[in-house]
């Protein structure tokens, strides 16, 4: 049985500034994105300038920011908005949702690509290799903050969360690094390195993402103000997910028939 390391959030301090290590984990995710996107522009993906590059990291990190926010109050916390609309705007207290997020990206790119005059899609399949970095980056920050954490097991490597309760639990927060992050990231960029129809590396990026989360939902300890949301099993994150799995297959659907027309 393992415990928590019950590490101090707050990674350093400068005077009476904090600085904590979820708001590191956000820089190198937004680090890490502008550095892979320059590595595929000079791999001939695409013909960006570093000003463009920069403005695209831009746009995504308002729209993760932005729409994680507002996923999180409205997927996860409506009840508490009702009570307290300003908590909204309180942003320090903690809330973000990676559904929320998503949406919230898909809308930035949509203005950035206009602004760009380059197919929606288009920017959508370049940006998708390079998500599953920030989204590991993030599950790090979760595990470092000791949150969202599973459900109980006795299996070896069980995780006992001391601010929690004394059971050990899975360590779901690492369970989503490695498929969110590592195995996304080798698979999406792997793919990514060839020529692949239009929808196609967006639609797999839907499809791995809905799957991986699905699953991992099963060892993740339902949040407490929801519970189960139907049939005494199903979380809501599984119920955010059936959409994108859905999106994905269709995605990867038309990106076949396109190729086959090709």
């Amino acid at each position: 049985m393992l415990i928590h390391p019950q590490l101090d959030p707050v990674a350093f301090s400068l005077g009476p500034l904090s600085v904590q290590w979820y708001g590191l984990m956000y820089i190198l995710a937004f680090a890490g994105f502008y550095w892979l996107a320059r590595y595929r522009c000079r791999q001939g993906v695409i013909n960006w300038s570093d000003e463009q590059l920069s403005d695209l990291v831009f746009y995504g990190a308002l729209g993760v920011v932005l729409g994680g926010r507002l996923g999180s109050v409205f997927f996860y916390n409506f009840d508490r908005f009702i009570q307290d609309p300003l908590w909204l705007f309180r942003v320090w207290e903690g809330g973000m949702s990676f559904h929320g997020g998503l949406l919230g990206v898909m809308l930035a790119i949509y203005f950035f690509s206009r602004r760009v005059s380059m197919p929606y899609f288009f920017v959508l399949d370049f940006v998708a290799p390079l998500v599953p970095f920030g989204l590991g980056a993030g599950r790090i920050g979760n595990f470092i903050n000791g949150e969202l954490w599973g459900r109980p097991t006795d299996l070896p490597w069980g995780m006992v969360f001391p601010q929690v309760d004394a059971l050990a639990r899975h360590p779901s927060q690492l369970y989503q690094f490695g498929l969110e992050g590592i195995v996304m990231f080798g698979i999406l960029f792997l793919f990514s390195t060839k020529p692949r129809p239009r929808y196609a590396v967006s639609g797999l990026f839907a499809l791995l993402y809905g799957t991986f989360r699905f699953a991992v939902e099963f060892f993740r300890q339902p949040d407490a103000n929801l519970g189960f949301v139907a049939w005494d099993w199903m979380t809501q994150g599984q119920l955010l997910s059936i959409p994108l799995i859905l999106v994905g297959m269709i995605l990867l659907y038309i990106s076949a028939l396109r190729n086959h027309q090709v």
